[in-house]
């Protein structure tokens, strides 16, 4: 089967939907599938619920879906570094599930090993706990909560081979396995596509079973959130 679209547009094409749960890696803006994002608004779709780490920054990566109104729901760990999200939450027009940022990782490698629900000791007492349940074990109070299993997944990658095998790039890893094993449908932008086999297989972070469809990316913008340098002493 051919995974390989030749642009993101088209890779969209027949799966993204009015009303998805979509999932997207990324952390900060690393790791982010930019081309796809981009393919995601020029789409139209709307009413979307977005899982993903953060909401972006203002006018970039999901930044650019919640500026046209497409996003009615985020499923978050962290929501700084974003104007427009912050007014539209605070004016109620943007919903919030606010997730510990470890939760939201188990969250989907749970929902991509089939896994539907776990416990875990993180937002005991606090609002996260609020209409879930919450059952002892060995003396100490756990929350329960469910898995994620997204209707599509947005990943970014650095390199893939035409069966979809994967390997991603130092930290732009963050949650882009763990969405890419979530999703029901999950597409790759790569910077680089190889031939079948070119990837050693002890080399491959993700195998391609998880992936349906990829499309190549050669230069995304890889914008830097915010830039920070150390001074050293005599230059």
């Amino acid at each position: 089967m051919n995974k390989i679209f030749s642009n993101a547009d088209e890779a969209l094409k027949g799966v993204a939907k009015d009303g998805m749960l979509i999932a997207v890696g990324g952390f900060g803006l690393c790791g982010i599938p930019e081309a796809l994002i981009e393919a995601l608004k020029s789409s139209g779709v709307k009413n979307l619920t977005a899982i993903s780490n953060n909401a972006g920054v203002d006018g970039f990566g999901l930044g650019k879906l919640l500026d046209t109104r497409q996003i009615k729901k985020m499923i978050s760990s962290y929501v700084g570094e974003n104007k427009e999200f912050e007014r539209q939450y605070l004016a109620g027009e943007l919903e919030l599930e606010f997730t510990p940022q470890g939760t939201l990782a188990e969250k989907l490698r749970a929902g991509g090993a089939g896994i539907p629900a776990f416990f875990t000791k993180t937002g005991v007492g606090t609002m996260v706990a609020d209409g879930k349940e919450l059952r002892d074990f060995d003396g100490e109070t756990y929350l329960m909560e469910r898995s994620l299993v997204p209707d599509l997944s947005l990943v970014k990658a650095h390199r893939a081979d035409k069966s979809g095998n994967l390997q991603f790039r130092y930290t732009a890893r963050n949650f882009n396995p763990a969405v890419a094993m979530a999703g029901k449908i999950c597409i790759v932008e790569v910077e680089e596509i190889v031939e079948t086999g070119a990837i050693h297989p002890d080399h491959v972070h993700l195998p391609g079973i998880y992936v349906h469809r990829i499309v190549l990316n050669a230069n995304p913008e890889k914008r830097i959130e915010k830039r920070t340098i150390t001074e050293k002493a005599g230059v």
